[in-house]
Formats: structure tokens, C-alpha cells, sequence
């Protein structure tokens, strides 16, 4: 939002505020948050056009456009009469970059990275069920290759982190669920330079991070679908457990 205080102060416009698409998303970005915050609280209506216009120093055209985006986010529903009114928060699009992000920033519980964990760990433990009965001995040899290499990169939490997630993926395109990989990526996208979610890793935590990795290789390589899918949930389960820091108790993740 710089640049939009920047031009109302007076000073040039930068060139991403004199294109009428970007500064909507950036007008959509700074309502997103708002809503996210409690600024604005569900049942309420969105201040008017010429108000938001105002605020942020853009025409009604670009506040409309980026109401239009809210709502395709599931953030606010227009009603002829009342205004634009916020939404609940299970309205909201989760699977959105921008929704989930400003959650993942404003919840100090934790509970939304813990859902975030949950979720994961059974669309992974699902696709380690079918990796197991559908891989090939190519991706055998390739996540063996890969839990080796972990071994040797316990002192290098950077480059381990690229290992792990070239392990999980590679499981996940062996199952041939290109849904479930989709939504396990684009969820693993918004947090994987997270401090919060990723914690400090440490040699020890490698160390117990790539034994889980090996089990789950194992039961894949035995070709035994519910082994895989136990070593699987059980490995993002006590990963994030040892990651995990802050307040609250993790109850989501009892099973």
C-alpha cells in the first residue's frame, strides 16, 4: 500500500499504481487483511465506494474491481440494498494465497497451522497408500536415493529441506492424484518460509525427520499401501510436534 500513500501525498505514482488491474489487487490485498484482523467484522457492511476510494486514493471503477475479488474469495457478499457485507470466516476461501497468509499472520494460536498439518497429513497418507501399490522401481530407486542423500545433509537444514520436499513430492506424483498433490502444494507453498511453521531446525531434528522418511521408503518399496500410509501420517504428525512452538495445546492433531 505505499505507493497508494504515496500518490496521496502527493508524490509520483509508481508504475504498478497507474495500471488499474494491479492496483486493485493491491486495494484487495489491504481489505483482505483488514477483514482478516477484525477491522472489519462479518454481518458489517464494507464502508461505501466513494468512502473506500477515499481511503485508499483510487477511483470507485478500482474499488469495485476489488470488492469483485473479495467476493470471489469469500470474503464479502453483495446485496442489493444493505451493501457489501463481510462474510463469516467459513466462507472464506482458505486455499487463497491472500485469505491464508493474513490468517496464518493474525492467528497467535497456532490452531490454523495445525489444521493446516492435519490436512496435509491425510491427503499425504492417502497418496503414500496408492505411491505404494502404483510405484515403479524408478521412483523406488529415487526416494531411496533421496533418504540417503537426508542422511548426509543432517548439518545442512537449507538444502535437507529441498531433500524433504522433493521426497514428498515425489510420492505424491506416484499416487497420480493430482488434486490432492494441487492442494498439499499450493497449501505447503504459503508457509514453507515460514518461521512459524518450519521452526529452527537443528541436526537432532533432521536426524528424527529423515527416520521417519526412511519408514515411509520401506513401506513403499515392500509395496505395503497401509504401512505407507501409517509411516506417513505418523512422520508429519510428530514432525510438526517437534516444530511446533507456541501457545496452546496442539488437540487437533489427537486422533
Amino acid at each position: 500500500m505505499t505507493g497508494i500513500r504515496q500518490a496521496a501525498a502527493g508524490a509520483p505514482a509508481p508504475e504498478w499504481a497507474r495500471r488499474p488491474a494491479n492496483l486493485a489487487k493491491a486495494v484487495t490485498a489491504e481489505l483482505v487483511q483488514r477483514i482478516v484482523r477484525g477491522v472489519y467484522q462479518p454481518g458489517t457492511p464494507l464502508p461505501p465506494e466513494p468512502a473506500l476510494g477515499e481511503t485508499f486514493s483510487v477511483s470507485r471503477t478500482v474499488v469495485r474491481d476489488a470488492v469483485k475479488i473479495l467476493q470471489e474469495k469469500g470474503l464479502v457478499r453483495v446485496r442489493q440494498g444493505t451493501g457489501t457485507l463481510v462474510t463469516p470466516p467459513t466462507t472464506w476461501d482458505m486455499l487463497d494465497e491472500l485469505v491464508l497468509a493474513a490468517t496464518i499472520a493474525e492467528d497467535e494460536s497456532l490452531a490454523i497451522l495445525d489444521d493446516l498439518v492435519t490436512t496435509r497429513r491425510l491427503l499425504e497418507s492417502d497418496m503414500a497408500h496408492l505411491a505404494a501399490r502404483l510405484a515403479d522401481q524408478d521412483t523406488i530407486d529415487r526416494l531411496r536415493e533421496l533418504v540417503d542423500r537426508m542422511d548426509q545433509l543432517a548439518d545442512d537444514p537449507t538444502t535437507y529441506a529441498e531433500h524433504d520436499r522433493a521426497f514428498h513430492d515425489t510420492i505424491m506424483q506416484a499416487s497420480e492424484n493430482r488434486i490432492a498433490r494441487a492442494v498439499v502444494r499450493s497449501l505447503e507453498s504459503q508457509v514453507v518460509n515460514t518461521a512459524r511453521y518450519m521452526g529452527n531446525p537443528a541436526r537432532a531434528m533432521c536426524v528424527e525427520s529423515n527416520r521417519g522418511h526412511r519408514r515411509i521408503y520401506e513401506r513403499i518399496a515392500a509395496h505395503d499401501p497401509s504401512g505407507a500410509a501409517e509411516a506417513t501420517f505418523t512422520h508429519i504428525t510428530e514432525a510438526w510436534l517437534v516444530r511446533r512452538s507456541g501457545p496452546g495445546t496442539p488437540a487437533r492433531l489427537r486422533r
